[in-house]
């Protein structure tokens, strides 16, 4: 993987503060032209260090007022167990995040629902479903404090 110098750094800021700025916006904020920023992004593409481009929704406009955080933890550690799981709960639409950790528990979900009687029928009818589940424990936001999907360029 190529090192990033300042600019490189400085144009991944520009594109997370906003996905839609043009080559044209962003090489006239750097003074540069718009070939060298072209191929930049380009690069940085190509080696990974930009996934994708997306639009950030806003979950609350579209109804989804609950979220939950779901530790898990698995009754089997064995690699076939693990990876079944990870396959299941990797399709539930409920699941927007879901990390492997180390602690207590296995697994940390991140669930978005409409509301609690949602959150119960993803715990009863979807989440109950996955094989190797021995335990959950859900814990409920009451306040977003803080949420960004920028990353730190420094």
């Amino acid at each position: 993987m190529r090192n990033l110098d300042a600019i490189d750094r400085r144009i991944l800021t520009m594109l997370q503060n906003n996905g839609k700025s043009t080559n044209k916006e962003i090489a006239s904020d750097l003074g540069m032209s718009i070939t060298p920023i072209y191929e930049r992004i380009k690069k940085m593409e190509e080696a990974g260090y930009i996934k994708s481009y997306t639009a950030v929704v806003d979950k609350d406009m579209l109804g989804y007022k609950l979220v939950a955080y779901c530790h898990i933890q698995l009754e089997v550690h064995k690699r076939d167990h693990i990876k079944q799981f990870e396959k299941e709960v990797g399709q539930l639409d409920e699941v927007v995040e879901c990390y492997h950790i180390a602690g207590m528990y296995d697994y940390l979900l991140k669930v978005i629902v409409k509301d609690m009687e949602a959150y119960q029928d993803f715990i009863t009818n979807k989440l109950a479903a996955v094989k190797n589940i021995g335990n959950v424990q859900s814990s409920f936001v009451m306040t977003e404090v803080k949420w960004q999907v920028s990353v730190p360029v420094v």
